[in-house]
C-alpha cells in the first residue's frame, strides 16, 4: 500500500472490529459464568431449604410422638398449626427477652467490674 492513510484507516477498522469480537466474547461469558452461578446458588439454597424442611418434619413427628404418648388420655392428639402470625409474635417475643436479657447481663457485669 503506498497510501499511509489508508493504510492506517484499515489498521484501525480491522483493530476495531477485533477488540469488538473479544469484547463481545468476554461480556458473553462472563454473563455465561454469572447464570451458571446463579443457577448453583438457586440449587444450593434449594437443597438447603428441602434440608430444613426434612428435618423439622422429622422432629415435629417426634415430638408428636413423644406428645401423643405422654398425652394418652387427650381426646385431640394433634398438635395445634399456627398461624404465621402466630410465629412471628412468639420470634418478636423471643428478640424482646434476648434483648432483655443482654441489658441486665450487661448491668451485671458493670456492678461486678466496678
Amino acid at each position: 500500500m503506498s497510501n499511509p492513510a489508508l493504510h492506517a484507516f484499515y489498521v484501525g477498522r480491522a483493530f476495531a472490529e477485533v477488540l469488538g469480537e473479544r469484547v463481545e466474547d468476554t461480556v458473553t461469558g462472563t454473563l455465561s459464568e454469572l447464570g451458571q452461578l446463579e443457577a448453583k446458588q438457586r440449587e444450593a439454597m434449594r437443597e438447603f431449604v428441602e434440608e430444613v424442611m426434612a428435618r423439622a418434619e422429622q422432629n415435629e413427628s417426634q415430638t408428636s410422638t413423644t406428645t401423643a404418648s405422654t398425652e394418652a388420655g387427650s381426646s385431640n392428639p394433634q398438635p395445634r398449626q399456627r398461624s404465621s402470625e402466630d410465629v412471628q409474635a412468639m420470634i418478636d417475643e423471643l428478640r424482646a427477652s434476648i434483648a432483655s436479657l443482654r441489658t441486665e447481663l450487661n448491668a451485671y457485669k458493670s456492678q461486678k467490674s466496678s
